[in-house]
């Protein structure tokens, strides 16, 4: 379990650091999107795996692992935009964003640490196309539940299925990285 927390670590920072590098570039202009907008951000990225994945050719430079990176700071941004709620057009300093961004990492990894106790490290054994599939499948809830006006009976909020997201493209990403999967 410690390789996995260290392989899950070295995930996030590669993110991490595209994320705050990126935000001293562009600002916090994320703040504009609704929920919705975040899900087709990451619905772009994630079919963009899927269609790479079934061609096994590529057009444009990013490569998948590029794709799940932006996966897994679009869904923190999604979870940042939850809390915060009213997106709107408003600059936060770097140093917010840094301490939004770790508390949605440790959520996520505290997470995925219980589930990984009671699955046994399943998603070793997983394709690269079922973490695609997976996440597209998370997306197409978090809209129905939209559609719901963020209402759920007995299932888990939107919350709960960007952190399933977050951790679905981290194992991706270990994966790519132990050579398991293609890149």
């Amino acid at each position: 379990m410690s390789t996995t927390n260290q392989q899950y670590d070295q995930a996030i920072q590669g993110c991490k650091d595209i994320f705050i590098k990126k935000t001293k570039d562009y600002g916090t202009a994320w703040r504009v999107l609704r929920t919705i907008s975040v899900v087709d951000q990451i619905f772009i990225k994630a079919l963009r795996i899927r269609t790479i994945q079934d061609l096994k050719t590529q057009k444009i430079g990013d490569d998948i692992p590029s794709e799940f990176k932006g996966i897994i700071n679009y869904a923190i941004i999604g979870l940042i935009q939850l809390e915060m709620g009213n997106p709107q057009v408003e600059e936060l300093p770097v140093t917010v964003v840094e301490e939004n961004y770790n508390k949605y990492v440790t959520f996520a990894k505290n997470t995925m640490l219980d589930k990984n106790h009671d699955y046994g490290e399943a998603w070793r054994d997983m394709s690269q196309e079922s973490f695609a599939d997976l996440i597209l499948m998370k997306l197409l809830r978090i809209r129905q539940i939209l559609e719901n006006d963020g209402k759920t009976l007995i299932s888990e909020g939107i919350d709960a299925n960007y952190v399933d997201i977050i951790n679905y493209a981290v194992f991706a990403l270990i994966l790519i990285d132990e050579g398991k999967h293609s890149a």
